[in-house]
C-alpha cells in the first residue's frame, strides 16, 4: 500500500491508495482525517501503511460515535463491569456524549473534536432541571474526566479490534484535576457525634448507626453486612460485600475496591449493641434466630432498607439536632478524624476505612496533620530537653562541691597534719 499527506483547508488528511477500481482503472483513495498538524498525518499515514502491511483493517465501515457506542461497545460492557459502572456509562453516554459527538463519523472524529467536546461540557454542559431558569452551568471536572476515562476505554478497543484506525480520545487532553476546588472535609466533634448517637438510639435502625459510626464503614458496607461477616467472640467485621442502589434498584454488589475488602476490630460497647440487636431480630423471626448468611441491618420483615432512605433518616434526625450539618458520609470522616486526633497512627486509620495507601488517607484528612505535626513537635523537643537535663550534674551536688573547694584547713587538726 502506497500513500501521502494532504491537505484540505485546515485540516491534513492521510490519504491511502487502496488498489485500482476495475470498473474505471482508477487508484481507490481513502482520505482519513489526522487534524490540524500535518505531523499528525504523518503518523498517522506510516501506522495505516504498517497496518496494512500486517493484514490488519485500514478502514472502517461507516459509524457514528453514537452507534457505535450505544449499539456496540456499551452492551459487551454490562456483562464486564459493576452495575454501577455499567450505569456511570449508559448516563454519561445518554446525557453527553450522544447530544454532543453522537453524530459525528467515528473515523472522522480529530484530538481537537475531543478537547472542545470536553471544554463544553466544563463550561455548561450540566443539564437544567424543568423549570431552572439562566444559563446552564459546567460539570464538575471529576465528572468529564470519568466521561473522559470511558471514551478513551471504547476507542481503545475500537482501534484494537480494527473498528478505526487509531484512538484519537489518547490524544487529546485530559480534564486536569489538579484546579479543581477541593471539597472540604466535614467532621463532627466527639460530643456532637455522642448527641446524634444518643438521639438516633430510640430508632429501629439506631443500632446501625452506632455500628457506622465506630468502624467508619461505607453506607453499602453498613447495610450490606451479614450476620457472619461479624465474630462477636473475637470482636471482628469482616467487610465482603455492599447493598447498593443503581437507577434506585438495590442489590447486592462486591465491595469498592480490593483493599475495601477488610477486617476491622470492634470492642465491646459495639458488640453488646450487636448482641443486644440480635435477641431484637430473633424475638422478630419468633424465636427463630437470625441465618448466618441473613443481612444484619434491616426491617421487620427481613427487607433491607433502601440506602438513599437510610441516609435520609440521617439527615432529618440531624436537621432536628444542634450539631453541624454533615452527610451520612461524613459520619465515616468523623470517625477518620476523631482517631486521627486522638494519635492513632495513619496506617491503622487507612486499614481501617479501607482505603488503597497511607498517602490517599493523608491526602483527604490532611486537615487533621497541622495539630498532629505540632504534637510531634513538642514530643521531640521534650524528648531533647529531657536527655540534656540528664547529662547536667545535679544542681545540689554542684553547690556542694564548690562548698567544700572553698573550706579552709585547721592547721591544728591531726588528722590533716598526718594526711600531708
Amino acid at each position: 500500500m502506497r500513500g501521502t499527506i494532504q491537505k484540505k483547508g485546515k485540516k491534513w488528511y492521510a490519504v491511502v491508495y487502496d488498489g485500482v477500481n476495475p470498473a474505471t482503472g482508477e487508484y481507490r483513495r481513502r482520505w482519513v482525517q489526522a487534524g490540524t498538524r500535518r505531523g499528525d498525518a504523518e503518523k498517522l499515514l506510516a501506522e495505516l501503511v504498517k497496518r496494512a502491511h500486517r493484514g490488519e483493517t485500514v478502514v472502517s465501515e461507516k459509524l457514528t460515535l453514537g452507534e457505535y457506542l450505544t449499539e456496540r461497545w456499551l452492551p459487551i460492557q454490562e456483562s464486564r463491569v459493576r452495575p454501577s459502572t455499567f450505569s456511570s456509562y449508559r448516563r454519561n453516554i445518554e446525557l453527553h456524549v450522544v447530544p454532543g459527538l453522537g453524530k459525528r463519523q467515528l473515523d472522522q472524529l480529530t484530538p481537537e473534536d475531543i478537547d472542545m467536546f470536553y471544554a463544553a461540557l466544563l463550561k455548561g454542559g450540566r443539564k437544567k432541571r424543568p423549570g431552572e431558569k439562566g444559563p446552564a452551568k459546567g460539570l464538575a471536572p471529576k465528572t468529564v474526566h470519568n466521561i473522559h476515562v470511558m471514551l478513551n476505554k471504547a476507542l481503545s478497543d475500537a482501534a484494537r479490534k480494527g473498528t478505526v484506525v487509531r484512538n484519537v480520545v489518547a490524544l487529546a487532553d485530559a480534564p486536569s484535576l489538579e484546579a479543581r476546588k477541593r471539597t472540604e472535609i466535614k467532621a463532627w466533634e466527639i460530643g456532637q457525634l455522642v448527641v446524634f448517637l444518643d438521639a438516633i438510639s430510640s430508632h429501629r435502625m439506631g443500632a446501625a448507626f452506632e455500628f457506622a459510626a465506630n468502624t467508619g464503614m461505607r453506607r453499602g458496607e453498613v447495610l450490606g453486612v451479614r450476620w457472619r461477616d461479624i465474630d462477636l467472640d473475637a470482636g471482628r467485621v469482616s467487610v465482603r460485600q455492599a447493598l447498593v442502589s443503581v437507577a434506585y434498584k438495590v442489590s447486592i454488589s462486591d465491595v469498592k475496591t480490593g483493599t475495601s475488602r477488610r477486617t476491622i476490630d470492634i470492642e465491646e460497647d459495639v458488640i453488646q449493641v450487636l448482641r443486644d440487636w440480635w435477641k431484637v431480630r430473633t424475638e422478630e423471626r419468633d424465636g427463630v434466630e437470625p441465618a448466618p448468611d441473613d443481612l444484619v441491618f434491616v426491617k421487620a420483615d427481613g427487607t433491607s432498607p433502601h440506602p438513599d432512605v437510610f441516609s435520609q433518616l440521617f439527615d432529618r434526625t440531624v436537621a432536628k439536632l444542634d450539631v453541624p450539618n454533615i452527610s451520612l458520609h461524613d459520619l465515616r470522616h468523623t470517625h477518620a478524624t476523631l482517631l486521627l486526633k486522638a494519635g492513632v497512627n495513619v496506617k491503622v486509620v487507612s486499614e481501617r476505612l479501607g482505603h488503597a495507601n497511607i498517602a490517599f488517607t493523608m491526602h483527604v484528612y490532611q486537615h487533621v496533620l497541622p495539630g498532629m505535626q505540632a504534637a510531634a513537635a513538642d514530643t521531640f523537643s521534650l524528648l531533647l530537653r529531657n536527655e540534656r537535663n540528664k547529662a547536667k550534674p545535679n544542681a545540689q551536688d554542684v553547690d556542694t562541691e564548690e562548698e567544700e573547694d572553698d573550706v579552709d584547713v585547721d592547721p591544728s587538726d591531726d588528722s590533716d597534719e598526718d594526711e600531708l
